[in-house]
């Protein structure tokens, strides 16, 4: 997803409305990239990030050495009440084991009147980056269990959560991602790599199901070069 969520953080940094001499948390920051443009934008000293992920940690860490990032989940944020100005969450909802109980930490080390803003693919929309391939998928095998279940991924779930968490006149909208990949096996490449629900289900399949789920992607998507805007719905509110 890095191709992808590098294009979302300018947008969701906007959400975020940090002011010169505030804190900024980057919940969920895997290695790095809604950290950097923070980095980038308002200095180290006022961002600080946390992932549940050791080797993600380690990548921050080595990216940014003099920024605060910790290791921990969404759900046990390790700051103090109101530490923050705002807190942001790039395409991290869907995967929090408790979206709800995630988004109220956030509120919590959030200041009272902060922001708290979000996004998540619109996988169940077929919006998101990955829409052609489990629409390929399903043509090749019905039963297959896509990622449009996931918290936030239909339409005004991602809202309903926030409220749900406490967080005060919600915002929605979407922002987007269009990343133009310049020949199919650049596009059809990362999904061999195992990585994610996708790549999980690419790499239970025998050759013969694989290649046939590679040339039915082939047949949906235009010819190369082509670009792909992808969207997610996002959301902001106060704390």
């Amino acid at each position: 997803m890095g191709r992808y969520s590098n294009l979302l953080s300018s947008q969701m940094a906007d959400l975020a409305t940090v002011q010169p001499g505030q804190r900024v948390l980057d919940v969920g920051c895997g290695p790095g990239a809604l950290t950097a443009e923070l980095v980038a934008r308002f200095g180290p000293a006022a961002v600080a990030a946390v992932d549940p992920s050791e080797p993600f940690v380690a990548s921050a860490r080595s990216r940014f050495p003099d920024v605060d990032v910790r290791l921990a989940s969404a759900e046990q944020l390790p700051f103090e009440d109101a530490s923050f100005d705002a807190t942001v969450a790039q395409l991290v909802v869907h995967f929090m084991t408790d979206p709800i109980a995630g988004l109220a930490e956030m509120r919590r080390v959030t200041r009272s009147n902060g922001v708290i803003a979000a996004c998540v693919w619109d996988h169940a929309g077929g919006r998101g980056p990955l829409g052609v391939f489990w629409e390929a998928a399903r043509q090749v095998d019905p039963s297959v269990a896509d990622e449009s279940q996931l918290a936030g991924a239909r339409r005004g779930h991602l809202g309903e959560l926030f409220e749900a968490a406490g967080i005060r006149e919600v915002e929605l909208g979407t922002v987007s991602a269009p990343l133009e990949h310049p020949t199919f096996d650049a596009w059809w490449e990362p999904y061999t790599a195992g990585v994610g629900p996708a790549g999980a289900y690419v790499a239970r399949l025998d050759p013969e199901r694989r290649e046939e789920l590679r040339q039915r992607c082939r047949e949906l998507l235009p010819a190369a070069p082509f670009t792909l805007e992808s969207l997610a719905w996002a959301a902001r509110g106060l704390a």
